[in-house]
C-alpha cells in the first residue's frame, strides 16, 4: 500500500503543478489501533509554484480527496502549515511525528519540526485534547449501553493530556506509548489492553455494556483537566521571522 499511496501523491504533483514535501499516515494507523478495514488516512503538506504566489486574491490552501481504494488524501499549504503552526496546531504536531511516513522532500519537514519546539504551547494542545476527550465522552459514553470501540477516542486525547503536563512536550502519536508510560491503575491497563487486543484482531466490537472501569477513570480525568487547565498559563507567541524564513528557503529550495 505504500507504493500506491505514493504513486496517488506524485499524481497530485503533476495534476496541481505543487510539490509535496511531506507525507504521512495519520489516524487509526498511525495511533496504534487500526482494525483490518481501517482507511488510510494520509497527510501532507505541499508548496505551489512560485507564480501561485504572486497574486492578490485569496486562493484555497488545501486538498481533500478520498480515493476508491480506502485511501483518504488531505493536505495543506505551506504558508497555512506556518500559521497552524504558529498556534501549536496539535494536528500538525502529530503530522510531523507520524511513526508512518510515506514521503519527505528536501528539507522542510525537518525545519518545521526543530521550529514546532520553539512555537509548542501546552495550554493550547491541552485544551484541544481536553475538548476531544470531552466531546466523545459526552457523546458516547453517558448510556448503560455504548458503543464500545470508542472508548480509544476519549483514552487517547486524555493520556495525551497527561503526557504534555508531565513532559511539556508534544504527546507521540503511538497509543501504546501513552498507555505504557502514563496509566498506572493495573486494572484500568488491563481493561485498555484487552480492548485493544480485540480491535486490532479484527473482532466486531459493537453496542455493549460501558466499561465501569474505564468510564471512572475517563470521568475523573475529565473533571481533573478541567480545573488543572485553568492554572496553565498561555505562552507569548513566538515572532514570524523564522516562519516567513523558511517560507523562502523553501521556495529556494524546491524551485531553483
Amino acid at each position: 500500500m505504500t507504493e500506491e499511496i505514493k504513486t496517488e501523491l506524485f499524481k497530485l504533483e503533476q495534476q496541481h503543478n505543487i510539490k509535496i514535501l511531506y507525507a504521512c499516515e495519520s489516524g487509526s494507523r498511525a495511533w496504534g489501533f487500526a482494525s483490518v478495514n481501517s482507511d488510510w488516512d494520509v497527510r501532507y503538506i505541499y508548496i505551489h509554484h512560485p507564480d501561485w504566489y504572486l497574486s492578490i486574491d485569496d486562493k484555497k490552501d488545501s486538498q481533500e480527496i478520498i480515493l476508491p481504494n480506502d485511501i483518504d488524501l488531505a493536505g495543506w499549504e505551506l504558508k497555512k502549515t506556518l500559521r497552524l503552526l504558529r498556534k501549536s496546531n496539535p494536528l500538525l504536531l502529530e503530522w510531523l511525528h507520524s511513526p508512518t511516513v510515506y514521503l519527505q522532500q528536501f528539507s522542510t519537514a525537518d525545519r518545521l519540526r526543530t521550529l514546532s519546539k520553539e512555537y509548542f504551547n501546552p495550554k493550547s494542545c491541552l485544551f484541544h485534547y481536553l475538548n476531544m476527550a470531552d466531546g466523545n465522552f459526552k457523546e458516547f459514553f453517558t448510556k448503560d449501553i455504548v458503543r464500545t470501540k470508542k472508548y480509544f477516542y476519549v483514552l487517547r486525547p486524555i493520556l495525551a493530556c497527561d503526557w504534555i503536563k508531565q513532559n511539556n512536550t508534544m504527546a507521540p502519536m503511538e497509543f501504546q506509548k501513552l498507555v505504557e508510560s502514563q496509566v498506572t491503575d493495573i486494572s484500568v491497563q488491563t481493561e485498555i489492553h484487552n480492548l485493544l487486543s480485540r480491535k486490532i484482531a479484527g473482532m466486531e466490537i459493537g453496542e455493549e455494556p460501558k466499561n465501569q472501569i474505564l468510564n471512572d477513570f475517563l470521568e475523573q480525568k475529565i473533571e481533573y483537566y478541567k480545573n488543572y487547565i485553568k492554572t496553565v498559563s498561555q505562552n507569548n507567541q513566538p515572532e514570524n521571522a523564522k516562519l516567513n524564513e523558511l517560507v523562502r528557503i523553501t521556495i529556494n529550495e524546491v524551485w531553483n
